[in-house]
């Protein structure tokens, strides 16, 4: 099973059927939060949605096409970060990751990214990497600042959000500037 250690409390695990009931209740204790910025919090509205999407994590996991891991801090689980689907033509991915409300501060997204970039360079020999964040969700966007993503501009009304479009900062990441 996939297990990183982040530091002595925290670490990363692959998200499995077993977590579907943590997993649900973390999103329905901060709904309002995550809903700011994330266009499935409606459609998930029972821990049999979040096995679905474990389950299609899994899979993806299985085909070596990606991930869904847990971000798991003093044993409680705080958030989920993922590589999307991986284009082997172009050798590139994306990152996405989300936090409950209570765990933000704690520098957990910063190192649980870190994590999955020296993953994507060094173990799956990928070039590029994005993130892509609502142009207004400063933190998401301070992840991909602080680690030496470069702002490669903004993508007008990239994603419908409930009742509106957001606009979409994309940050890129080459394998050559992680190195240095």
């Amino acid at each position: 099973m996939f297990i990183h250690r982040l530091d002595e409390e925290a670490w990363l695990k692959l998200l499995t059927v077993e977590d579907a009931e943590r997993l649900f209740a973390l999103v329905d204790s901060c709904r309002p939060h995550l809903r700011k910025w994330l266009p499935w919090v409606d459609s998930t509205k029972t821990v049999e949605d979040s096995k679905a999407f474990i389950a299609g994590g899994l899979q993806k996991f299985a085909a070596g096409n990606g991930f869904e891991a847990g971000i798991w801090h003093k044993g409680q689980l705080a958030g989920v970060i993922g590589l999307h689907y991986i284009d082997r033509a172009n050798k590139k991915t994306s990152i996405g990751y989300w936090l409950g409300e209570q765990f933000q501060g704690l520098g957990l997204m910063t190192k649980a990214c870190k994590a999955c970039i020296d993953y994507a360079f060094n173990e799956l020999k990928l070039h590029r990497l994005e993130i892509r964040c609502a142009v207004e969700n400063e933190r998401s966007r301070a992840i991909p600042e602080r680690l030496g993503f470069t702002n490669e501009g903004t993508i007008r009304e990239a994603e419908w959000l409930y009742d509106h479009f957001v606009d979409h900062v994309i940050y890129g990441m080459l394998e050559r500037e992680w190195k240095r």
